[in-house]
Parts: structure tokens; C-alpha cells; sequence
């Protein structure tokens, strides 16, 4: 992976952006894609819309949700210990015992996630330790409730300390991943079309939408107000190769394998077998997904956005998911980004999308 592409996807790693909080890593996206776009735009709902070759009649949007899963200050004891709520689909498993930031108005606060120690517990709580968030506190050090009020709010969003490992020159670990790794690739992908000296065929919007793990609500205002004919989401999808897998008859998604190009009722028929073109013929690895339900991720609405878009969508293999420490390939990464560049490349005057 090139360096300056590299710092652009830990610098994302990096900046919080919890479920409606989203706007940190949103500069961070609008800063690093200012030279290659033609416009850059925020919506009233915080989608941030990259757009290239915008006069182009035909559309493309290509979206990878920025926000990550997290948790919000709700109640702060007379002791200064702070209950939460959470933003997302949070594990309660992994909580305990985790760092933690508050990211209130005044700045990052450290905390972490207490929990009754074992040497304390009953048999029976040692044996089936209840996940009940309504449990789970934050320590932040402070004496009591009044010296927390000088730090934090009510209100005050709360995730994972960010960080980065590397457990190996190809895979880095961390919270986030899901989706910070899916909007890189969104933007990678506009960078590399914006890089080649042929003339874009099309109009394409890559979008880091807003909400997703509440609801996928940015990619309903966001493809709205796009109008696109072909919408593609980039989102991870859960790597089997490791011992968490239990079922042998599932399809198996490889760390460093490439993309997962999912099929089903979800993707257009046109979308999917172009993307599986435009891998073999740019050689790209890759692995087919079957997704018989409809999609937990952006491609559901984006679907039925309008009259209907023409939908896709690719997996990002992610082990671990929704844990503080996800785990992804950065041959990955870029595999996907040229996917992606080469499905807008392959797009004609005379490709017809509507399924016959």
C-alpha cells in the first residue's frame, strides 16, 4: 500500500466517529480528498458526497459508512462513576475490563469499563456472568459527581481508545475497522479513477454515509438525494478462517483472499456479474458471497432508493467484528479499491443495468 494512502487509513483509525458523531472523521476524508475531487459536499444529515466528473449524465455512488459502533454518557453517580447506553450493536461480552475515551466538548477523557472482579463473585456469577449493560460503568478517577461534571456531559459519546496493531506487515487490528476500512476503499477507489488519464465514463460519488449502525439511515438520504443508477456499499463481512467458525457448511471468506462480492435478491444481476468480470479480467482476488436475505449494510437501501438503483455490494473480510480489536488485510483494502475502479471503468455508453 502506498504511504500517503497508508496515513490516510490510520489517520481514519485513528479519529472517533460514534454513531451521529461523525463529523472528526468527516474532515479527515474532505482534507485527504480535496485533490482529487471535483466537488466535495456535506448534506443536512453529515454525509460527506465526493464527486468526480459530476456533469456526466449517468451515476455512480460507491458509499462506506464512517461511523462506528459505541456508547453514551446517560448517568453519572454521586461517587463519579458513569453509566452508559449504547450506540450500535455493542457486544456487552467485551466490555469488561476495556479502555476506554469519552470524547466530550472539552476534550478526550480516558476511562475504563469496570467490572466486579472474580476473587468477589459467587459461584453461580463466576459460572454465568450475566452481559447486562445496565451493569457496566465507566471509572474516569474522578472523586465524585461534581468533579465528573467538570469533564464530561450527559450526552457525551464514548468508544473503544482507537489505536492501531499491526499483527503482521498485511493485517492490522483495532476498534473501528468496521466500516473506517469500507469508506478508505470508497475514497481509494475515486482516487485511483481520478488518477488515470481516460476520461471517466460516468459521474461517480463516493460517500461516507452517516448512521449505519443505528439504522442505515445515511445511505437513505444520501442515495436520495444523489439519484445514482448503480449504488455499491462497501461494508466488512465476517472472515471465517479462524476457530470462531462452527460451521462447516458456511462459505469460507479468507483474510488476504480478496474482496467478497456478495449475490443474491440484494444485488442487481447486471452490477454482480460485472464485478466478477472486472476482478478476472484485472485479475483481481476475490471471493463470492451468497447472501440469500436481504443485506445488513447501506445496499439494502440503497435498492430501493427512488424508482431503484441498480444495488451491489462488496465484503471487506473482518475478523472479530464489533470487538475492540477487528482485524482486517490491507492487501484487502487495496484489492477492493481497484475492484471498485475498474467496475466504474467498465461501464459503457451501452450498458443497460435493468435486469432481462
Amino acid at each position: 500500500m502506498e504511504k500517503h494512502s497508508k496515513e490516510f487509513l490510520y489517520e481514519l483509525l485513528t479519529t472517533p466517529s460514534p454513531s451521529g458523531y461523525e463529523q472528526p472523521v468527516q474532515r479527515v476524508v474532505r482534507r485527504y480528498m480535496e485533490p482529487y475531487a471535483d466537488s466535495i459536499e456535506s448534506d443536512l444529515h453529515g454525509n460527506l458526497i465526493v464527486g468526480l466528473n459530476t456533469k456526466a449524465s449517468r451515476r455512480v455512488m460507491l458509499c462506506g459508512h464512517c461511523d462506528q459502533i459505541g456508547l453514551m454518557v446517560r448517568h453519572i453517580t454521586k461517587e463519579g462513576f458513569i453509566y452508559v447506553g449504547p450506540l450500535g450493536g455493542v457486544d456487552v461480552a467485551v466490555l469488561y475490563g476495556a479502555n476506554v475515551t469519552i470524547h466530550a466538548k472539552k476534550g478526550a477523557v480516558s476511562g475504563v469499563l469496570g467490572v466486579k472482579p472474580i476473587h468477589s463473585r459467587t459461584s453461580e456469577e463466576r459460572d454465568k456472568q450475566k452481559l447486562d449493560i445496565e451493569k457496566i460503568w465507566i471509572d474516569i478517577g474522578a472523586k465524585d459527581r461534581k468533579e465528573a461534571e467538570g469533564r464530561i456531559e450527559i450526552g457525551d459519546p464514548v468508544t473503544f481508545k482507537l489505536g492501531v496493531t499491526e499483527l503482521s506487515p498485511d493485517l492490522l487490528s483495532g476498534p473501528g475497522l468496521d466500516d473506517k476500512v469500507g469508506l478508505f476503499v470508497a475514497m481509494e477507489a475515486l482516487r485511483l479513477c481520478a488518477e488515470q488519464k481516460k476520461p471517466l465514463p460516468v459521474a461517480l460519488y463516493s460517500v461516507g454515509t452517516v448512521q449505519e449502525e443505528v439504522g442505515r439511515r445515511g445511505a437513505i438520504t444520501a442515495s436520495y438525494g444523489i439519484d445514482p443508477e448503480v449504488g455499491i456499499a462497501i461494508d466488512v463481512t465476517h472472515a471465517s478462517d479462524n476457530p470462531g467458525n462452527d460451521n462447516p457448511r458456511d462459505t469460507t471468506i479468507r483474510l488476504g483472499g480478496g474482496p467478497a462480492i456478495n449475490r443474491g435478491p440484494n444485488v442487481n444481476p447486471v452490477v454482480d456479474s460485472m464485478l466478477f468480470a472486472a476482478a478476472k479480467k484485472g485479475r483481481i482476488p476475490h471471493q463470492p458471497l451468497p447472501s440469500p436475505r436481504l443485506l445488513g449494510n447501506d445496499a439494502y437501501y440503497l435498492q430501493v432508493s427512488r424508482a431503484g438503483v441498480a444495488a451491489g455490494s462488496i465484503g471487506v473480510p473482518n475478523r472479530y467484528m464489533h470487538t475492540q480489536v477487528e482485524v482486517c488485510s490491507l492487501k484487502d483494502l487495496e484489492n477492493c479499491a481497484k475492484l471498485l475502479a475498474a467496475f466504474v471503468r467498465s461501464i459503457t455508453p451501452k450498458t443497460d443495468f435493468r435486469p432481462s
